[in-house]
C-alpha cells in the first residue's frame, strides 16, 4: 500500500490534493492519511475525500483524519506539507502584525508570504515547524519523499536542503498558471505551447514560449501592452516592457520583490493596487479570505450531503504526478524548486532555484538550465541576499541576520530608512515574540 500524509489537511489543499490522488490509476492500493491541529476544519475535508471515493466508485483508496502527526508519518510513501504557523495562512491574526505594522512605517505589502517583511517573518515563524518534520520523517518515514507547497518557498526548501538528508522538492502552481495566462495572450491553444522556465520561485522568467516551435516572446511583449492585459496584469506588463520577459508570479506578488512600484504614493495609486487589495485589508478588517471564498465550506457540506456532485477533475498542480511518476516509473517533467548545484549557472551554487525537473522511478532530477540573461539573474539575486540572510537567521538562530535581510530587501529599503526599519523590525519581533521563541531565548 502507498501512503501519502497530508500535513495541514484541513484546509482548500488537503480538498483539492484528495481529488488530484483520487483521480489517478495508481499500481497499487493508496491510503491518505490527513492530519491538521484543528480537527473541526480537518473533519469536512476527509468526509468529502471519502464521498468523493464513494460516489465515484472508487477501489483501493482508505482515507483517514488525525490530529496526530506522529500517526499521519508512520511508514509514509509521501508527505505534503500544506501547513501554515499563526492561523490561517492569510487571514490569521499573526498575518495581519505582518501587514499593519510594515503599513505604519510606510512599506505597503499585499500578499507578504514570500519575501519583504511578511516573508522573513512568516520563514522566521514556520522554519521550526518544518524542521520538526523533517526531523520526525527521519525516524518515520526516511525514505519519504516530501513534497512542499508552504511559503516562503524558496527559504524553506534552502533550510530544507541545508538542514536534513530527506528527499525534497518545492511545489508553486505560477508556471502552470501564468503558461495558461500566456497562451491566452497571444490567442492560441495551450495545448500547443512548449515553454522554457527558470529562475527563483515567484520570479522564474518565461526565456522560450512557443506555439508550435514557433517563438512567440516578441508577440507577448507585444500583447502586454493591449488595454485589457495592463489592467489585470500592470506589474508584470511592466517587467516585461523594461527587462523584456515575462515573469511566473501575478502582479501583486511581484510588486513586493522589487523596488519600483510600491515606494510612493502616485506609484501606488498608477498601479492601482487598492483596487487589487481589498480581499487583504477586509482581511485584516477580520472578515474571511480564501476559506469562505467561492462558497467553499457551504459547497463542500452540500458535497458531503450528496446534494452536490463530486467531480474528479484533476487540477494542475504538480504533486500527485510526481508521486504517479515516481511509483509507475512513467517520467514526468515539472518546474520545481531545488537547490541549484550549477542547473543555472549565473544564480549561487547553494541558493533555492526554480527550474525543469524530471522525475521518474528514480527520484527528482532537476534539468540543467545553463545561463540566465544576466539582468534577470541580478534581479533574482536581490532577492536571493534576502533569502540567504533569512535562511542562515533560521539555521544559526540568529535573529540580527533577520534584520540584515530586512535591511537588504528592495522594497522595505526603498521606503524606509536604516532607523526607521531597525524600530519596525524591533516592533514586529516584540509582536510576534511568542512565535519567536527559537531565536530568543
Amino acid at each position: 500500500m502507498i501512503k501519502i500524509a497530508i500535513i495541514g489537511a484541513g484546509s482548500e489543499w488537503g480538498r483539492r490534493l484528495g481529488v488530484d490522488i483520487l483521480s489517478h490509476l495508481w499500481p497499487d492500493e493508496v491510503k491518505i492519511s490527513m492530519m491538521d491541529i484543528d480537527n473541526e476544519r480537518l473533519t469536512p475535508i476527509v468526509d468529502v475525500t471519502r464521498k468523493a471515493i464513494e460516489v465515484n466508485g472508487l477501489k483501493g483508496f482508505q482515507v483517514e483524519g488525525t490530529t496526530d502527526r506522529y500517526n499521519a508519518l508512520k511508514d509514509a510513501n509521501y508527505v505534503i506539507a500544506s501547513f501554515a504557523i499563526g492561523g490561517n495562512a492569510y487571514c490569521g491574526p499573526v498575518y495581519a502584525l505582518d501587514i499593519t505594522i510594515p503599513l505604519k512605517y510606510g512599506v505597503y505589502q499585499s500578499v507578504a508570504d514570500t519575501l519583504g517583511v511578511g516573508g522573513i517573518f512568516r520563514a522566521l515563524r514556520t522554519a521550526p515547524v518544518l524542521m520538526d518534520i523533517l526531523d520526525d520523517m527521519k525516524k518515520l518515514c526516511p525514505s519519504a519523499l516530501l513534497l512542499n507547497y508552504v511559503n516562503p518557498m524558496a527559504i524553506l526548501t534552502w533550510v530544507a536542503y541545508e538542514y536534513s538528508d530527506i528527499p525534497f522538492v518545492g511545489l508553486c502552481h505560477s508556471v502552470q498558471g501564468t503558461s495558461r495566462s500566456l497562451a491566452h495572450i497571444i490567442n492560441k491553444p495551450y495545448e500547443e505551447i512548449s515553454y522554457k522556465v527558470a529562475g527563483i520561485n515567484h520570479m522564474a522568467w518565461f526565456i522560450e514560449f512557443k506555439w508550435k516551435g514557433e517563438d512567440m516572446l516578441p508577440v507577448i511583449r507585444e500583447g502586454v501592452n493591449k488595454s485589457e492585459i495592463l489592467e489585470y496584469e500592470p506589474i508584470r506588463s511592466d517587467i516585461c516592457n523594461h527587462f523584456g520577459y515575462f515573469v511566473t508570479e501575478s502582479s501583486r506578488h511581484m510588486s513586493e520583490y522589487v523596488a519600483f512600484y510600491r515606494k510612493r504614493p502616485d506609484l501606488i495609486k498608477k498601479f492601482g493596487f487598492p483596487l487589487q487589495e481589498e480581499m487583504t485589508f477586509d482581511c485584516l478588517n477580520n472578515k474571511q479570505r480564501y476559506t469562505d471564498a467561492e462558497g467553499r465550506p457551504e459547497k463542500v457540506k452540500r458535497q458531503i450531503a450528496g446534494e452536490e456532485p463530486i467531480v474528479l477533475e484533476k487540477s494542475y498542480e504538480y504533486a500527485s504526478e510526481i508521486m504517479v511518476a515516481m511509483e509507475t516509473g512513467m517520467p514526468f517533467i515539472f518546474n520545481g524548486n531545488v537547490k541549484n548545484r550549477a542547473s543555472i549557472e549565473n544564480l549561487p551554487y547553494d541558493c533555492c532555484t526554480e527550474v525543469p525537473c524530471t522525475v521518474d522511478r528514480g527520484g527528482i532530477h532537476p534539468q540543467y538550465f545553463g545561463k540566465l540573461p544576466s539582468h534577470l539573474a541580478g534581479l533574482c539575486q536581490t532577492n536571493i541576499n534576502v533569502q540567504r540572510l533569512t535562511v542562515e537567521a533560521i539555521l544559526e538562530k540568529d535573529i540580527q541576520k533577520a534584520y540584515y535581510a530586512m535591511l537588504l530587501d528592495p522594497l522595505t529599503s526603498a521606503v524606509c530608512s536604516t532607523a526607521e526599519i531597525r524600530n519596525m523590525f524591533d516592533e514586529i519581533v516584540e509582536a510576534e515574540k511568542d512565535y519567536l521563541k527559537d531565536y530568543l531565548n
